[in-house]
């Protein structure tokens, strides 16, 4: 019992801990989502330095496996992703606009390809699909019609509501689990107080 008590008890510090991290994540998307210059340039710094850390240790990896047939390949790879991780942390600005103008592009192709696809198809899903195709073909016009403006807070915005929408799966994941955690816990006392109590009955029968 006072391991099963101290298994929760550790459940329960994680779960916690979950809650605390989805806290911090949805306050900084709420940040984010005020100062989307800031969360833009901050996105484009992360996304340099992991390029920069992932070439290193795919640098690593290459001359670790030296004298294999993928040496050469890796070793491409890596120089490729320690460059563009250069190039990103020393050019955010720069950066920023070629993604957003990339991410314009994603959605006009993707929204005239649902337009096209449910006029043709007409499937169950007909009108949800023409929803969706308008939405990704209006959001790509407007990014592209205020580019290069639009990429001081496109991306940031993006980043921003990954964050908090993060936080608040993270949140409900620790408060959900503390909950089961407290739920069981209360079940099992007295269930194991009940299978205890007889035994102690029949120590005292035996004894009498």
């Amino acid at each position: 019992m006072a391991d099963s008590a101290k298994e929760g008890r550790k459940l329960s510090r994680s779960f916690s801990g979950l809650a605390l991290l989805g806290a911090v994540l949805v306050v900084a998307g709420l940040v984010g989502l005020v100062y989307t210059g800031v969360a833009t340039l901050t996105s484009m710094i992360l996304f340099g330095w992991l390029l920069l850390v992932g070439g290193l240790v795919g640098l690593l990896h290459a001359i670790q496996s030296r004298g294999t047939n993928y040496f050469w390949l890796g070793v491409v790879v890596a120089a490729l992703n320690i460059a563009a991780g250069v190039v990103v942390i020393r050019h955010p600005h720069g950066t920023a606009e070629a993604l957003t103008m990339f991410a314009a592009l994603l959605f006009l192709t993707g929204g005239v390809f649902r337009l096209v696809g449910s006029v043709v198809v007409r499937g169950p899903q007909f009108g949800w699909t023409l929803l969706q195709g308008a939405f990704g073909l209006l959001l790509g016009l407007l990014v592209l019609f205020d580019w290069p403006h639009s990429s001081l807070y496109v991306l940031g915005c993006f980043f921003s509501l990954a964050l908090l929408f993060d936080g608040l799966g993270l949140i409900a994941i620790g408060v959900g689990g503390r909950r089961i955690v407290s739920m069981v816990s209360d079940q099992l006392g007295p269930d194991q107080a009940g299978q205890e109590q007889p035994s102690v009955d029949e120590q005292k029968r035996s004894d009498d």
